[in-house]
This record gives structure tokens, sequence and C-alpha cells, in this order.
């Protein structure tokens, strides 16, 4: 059916599900889509484009988050992706999304913070939003951080709003949308 506005990430977007009323409130009247996959990285999000996922529709704008599952360590210790690695993958997402929705503009949000204020993983998202940023090119790319609505003053994220330090729960999704509105329908215009 028509999607105006869609969704694509990992398990934070796929969250939405948990908190529909929010959903629904906020993204209601766009005719809303969420592709978000519990577990995804960069290299899932571009096979899901590449095999057909993005064919067959055209929405208005693409909300994009995908990079924290790249980031950190696998059971075994080993790294997941290096920092530039995964620039270069949500560069690439990016890139293929323009490619294969040219006339969808795309909102491309930074990662989302993190784990304790110490935690390795705040310095890295930190780096690849700083270089994700400069894919905003001011007309059909616009990137938007709304890390900060999710951290206390002392840069901790409360349980209250990610329980796991990860995922955001209704509270969280509602700061989420509420951060979010003002960007979203100046690109709906």
């Amino acid at each position: 059916g028509k999607i105006g506005v869609l969704f694509i990430g990992d398990s934070i977007t796929q969250g939405w599900n948990g908190a529909r009323d929010v959903w629904q409130a906020a993204y209601g009247k766009y005719d809303p889509a969420n592709f978000g996959i519990g577990g995804d990285r960069t290299q899932h999000v571009l096979w899901r484009i590449e095999n057909g996922e993005l064919d067959g529709i055209s929405p208005k704008v693409v909300v994009l988050m995908i990079g924290t599952n790249n980031t950190g360590k696998e059971k075994d210790g080993s790294i997941r992706n290096s920092t530039p690695e995964i620039i270069e993958g949500v560069t690439t997402v990016v890139k293929r999304i323009r490619t294969k929705l040219p006339q969808s503009k795309l909102l491309l949000l930074a990662v989302f913070p993190r784990g304790a204020v110490d935690a390795p993983q705040r310095a890295q998202i930190k780096e690849i939003n700083a270089a994700i940023a400069k894919l905003d090119d001011g007309k059909m790319i616009k990137f938007l951080d709304i890390g900060k609505v999710f951290l206390a003053e002392d840069g901790s994220i409360p349980k209250t709003i990610m329980p796991d330090l990860l995922h955001p729960n209704k509270q969280g999704y509602q700061l989420w949308a509420d951060a979010m509105e003002p960007t979203l329908a100046g690109m709906l215009k």
C-alpha cells in the first residue's frame, strides 16, 4: 500500500511496535511503515535494499538509523566493525536508498547513545555521528542528532527511558517522536 514515511533500521526502529499508541499518534497521519529488524547491521540493510525491499514503493521520507549493532565486540571478543567501516557502511546505505528512491527525502538519524557514560562505544558513536553528519546535503538528505534527549545532565542514560541502556521504552519513543517531529514535518511539506 501507500507509504508516506518509511522507517529503516535495527531493533531500536523495530521497537516502535512496542509503542504502537505513540507511533500511531506521531506518524499515523503520514501512512507509516516500519522496516526495522532486530540485530540488523549496515550490511543487512544493504542486503535488504539490494534484494527488493524498496522496490515498488515511493515514500515521501525515509527515516534511517543504523550502525549501533556494528559497534562493539562479538561474543568471542573480536571487533565487529571498525569506525571507518561503520561510516562507510552507513554512507553506502544512504547512497543506495537515494539510488533506489530518488524522489524520497532521507532523514538520517544519528546513532543513539548507548551504554554507560564511559563505555567505549560512546566515543565510537560520537565519531560515527560526526562523519555521517556530513552526508546532509541541505536538499534531499537531512541529518538529525536527537541523542541528547536520551541523556541526563551527567551524560548517563536514565533507565526510565532506556532500561537496558540501548532500547527505548514507551517514554523513550515519545521523546524520539517529539524531538524528530519538527524536522520530519518540514521534510513532508
